[in-house]
């Protein structure tokens, strides 16, 4: 792969971004050292002092950093108000062809479920690094708990300024930016200092927090109507769970050789086989057309094998009436009902997600389980959650959009009302603990692959970015307020979180059947 491959904008500059990921991976190997000379302590590194290779690395990867989104930038853009008319006329072109998706739609379908996979499998490991990070600094609970509650602050920031980014500079753009921040920030498995890994914590966040919801919007900008709602919500949930999957399946395996801190080095090879993989990332079709790109735009769709009509993609006219390209029209304008409704959902499932699913490996170690038990039993049901996934994708791409989610709600509180049963007379909930987690993890994880795809399917082209954004911040946001409630204190015990959080999830349900709008096979502009 040349260096000509990366970036395809005819403005970027190719060299700085390699350049920058060289740097990065560097800054990464130089932290190595130190921590494969605390082998013989457990790989623990509390108290241990930085050597000359650590700082000189954190330079390389901040400069590399940097140059890496300069290679991505590009150097010109044409106001977005000229070329609807433009936009316009490619979604008749687009969604004319309904026949089977291309190879380069497969490809592209691979490559993001990859891409959401890793992205998925940080947050996911934070459950199992938690426990090793407090015996390893002598923490309490509440103490421990900064270090989630930072990488969440992340999510939420990163899952806002990513959304911007997408929709200025590109999805594309975007994605690789974050895949090298995914490898820049696996030096928190070396930092010796436990503040120091809340800040490392934090940045990893940022870097993840963008990936998932950019990921649907340039999915849902690519892919033929037809096709749309099933890849979607494959590509998601087979992305979130094979995450949880990939994160449960690392614990178990290295965890208990070779410490907490391996998993954090995984974002590493991982990062660099997303950006390895970018000549098979295309720019969305209708993100060049908003910035003026038209000959990239033809010949993307060229490589689409999409039947185009051309006439209108030049000197297009002024935007039609009732066009957005505001950010306001997300909460003041007609998109009022579906954006609360939407955040609502997203809080509501971050509250579940991050309050019962985070927190369950320390929750069943607590109840007895040994580590290398409480991580099978989960690795265990996310496998067995896997294969609903694509009955979820049939209900959503031949059935209903909104009533998914809504059914998917309810297979949430059903999982959690399990939960909840644990320390009741009713020995059946206490006694198949893999068919309750697995309920759980099939409703959590159908509820978010589902809901970014809705949500990205729910907004016009000029915002997609910044909405599908706001709504994956807003998932992380339950979270936060779940690690706030941790940190004070003020958490109640696994059971009775559970029968807690029936509630908002029940409600959302509520929302989304009385709110949400029905997007299948509708036309995404």
């Amino acid at each position: 792969m040349g260096i000509e491959a990366l970036p395809r904008g005819e403005h970027a500059h190719p060299l700085f971004f390699w350049l920058g990921t060289v740097a990065v991976s560097a800054g990464v190997v130089l932290h190595l050292p130190m921590y494969v000379r605390s082998a013989s302590m457990n790989f623990h590194l509390a108290g241990m002092s930085f050597d000359a290779e650590m700082f000189f690395g954190m330079a390389l990867i901040v400069a590399g950093t940097a140059a890496s989104y300069y290679g991505l930038l590009p150097s010109s853009s044409h106001s977005p108000a000229s070329i609807v008319k433009a936009a316009a006329t490619l979604e008749r072109d687009m969604t004319r062809d309904t026949g089977r998706l291309r190879w380069a739609h497969w490809q592209l379908l691979l490559v993001l479920t990859v891409a959401v996979a890793i992205d998925s499998m940080k947050p996911a490991s934070l459950g199992f690094i938690v426990p090793g990070t407090a015996a390893e600094y002598g923490l309490s609970r509440e103490v421990v708990a900064l270090l989630p509650f930072c990488a969440l602050s992340g999510l939420v920031i990163g899952s806002y300024v990513w959304g911007i980014i997408a929709d200025r500079v590109g999805r594309r753009a975007a994605i690789l930016l974050a895949g090298i921040m995914f490898v820049g920030t696996a030096i928190c498995g070396s930092m010796p200092q436990f503040e120091l890994n809340l800040f490392m914590c934090f940045m990893m966040g940022m870097a993840a927090g963008g990936m998932l919801p950019i990921t649907y919007a340039l999915l849902a900008e690519c892919i033929p109507t037809r096709h749309r709602g099933w890849s979607l919500v494959l590509v998601g949930a087979f992305g979130l769970i094979g995450g949880w999957f990939a994160a449960s399946g690392a614990a178990a395996l290295f965890e208990p050789h070779f410490g907490w801190r391996i998993l954090w080095f995984f974002s590493a090879p991982t990062g660099l086989v997303l950006i390895l993989c970018n000549n098979l990332i295309p720019e969305s079709p209708r993100f060049l057309l908003a910035r003026g790109r038209y000959d990239e735009a033809r010949e993307l769709v060229e490589r689409y094998a999409v039947p185009l009509n051309p006439q209108g993609w030049v000197d297009a006219e002024a935007p039609r009436p009732g066009s957005i390209d505001r950010a306001g029209e997300l909460i003041f304008g007609r998109f009022r009902a579906t954006t609360v409704t939407l955040n609502f959902v997203a809080c509501a499932w971050g509250l579940v997600n991050f309050g019962i699913l985070l927190w369950m490996p320390a929750n069943l170690r607590a109840r007895g389980y040994s580590v290398a038990g409480s991580n099978e039993l989960l690795f265990y049901s996310s496998m067995l959650a896997l294969p609903t996934t694509i009955f979820v994708a049939f209900l959503y791409s031949q059935w209903s959009t909104k009533w998914t989610l809504v059914l998917l709600a309810v297979l949430t509180a059903f999982g959690l009302l399990g939960v909840s049963m644990f320390d009741s007379s009713i020995g059946t909930f206490r006694a198949h603990p893999l068919i309750v987690f697995s309920i759980l993890m099939v409703g959590v994880n159908g509820i978010i692959g589902v809901l970014l795809p809705y949500a990205a399917e729910n907004y016009p082209v000029l915002i997609r970015g910044r909405a599908t954004g706001l709504v994956s911040g807003s998932s992380k946001f339950g979270g936060l307020a779940v690690n706030a409630l941790t940190i004070v204190a003020l958490i109640p015990n696994l059971v009775v979180a559970a029968a807690a959080l029936i509630i908002p999830i029940a409600l959302s349900g509520s929302l989304v059947a009385r709110y949400g709008e029905e997007t299948r096979n509708r036309h995404l502009e």
